[in-house]
């Protein structure tokens, strides 16, 4: 095989096409989780920064951080699920 050839190019009616799938958008769900998970992870961070210096109480921060981890894993739960069902879609 010399190597200027290149292998033969797939007729776009042969590629199997890849659509996305989900009862919602699947980009607009992604951009939600994204931005929710973000906001989960630095509202803990901000959390655990005033429980080491003391400005809030080691039961808040545990509070806070375990409701932030339930609604991020929510969150990302629901993105999931989403893209396993509903209406296939083009990307």
């Amino acid at each position: 095989m010399n190597s200027d050839s290149h292998p033969p190019e797939i007729p776009s009616s042969a590629k199997p096409s890849r659509r996305a799938r989900g009862y919602f958008s699947p980009r607009a769900v992604r951009t939600f989780a994204f931005y929710t998970i973000s906001l989960c992870i630095a509202a803990s961070v901000v959390a655990c920064i005033l429980a080491i210096w003391d400005f809030t109480k080691k039961d808040a921060l545990w509070r806070l951080v375990a409701s932030f981890a339930v609604i991020g894993t929510g969150t990302a739960l629901f993105t999931f699920v989403n893209s396993r069902f509903g209406e296939e879609r083009e990307p």
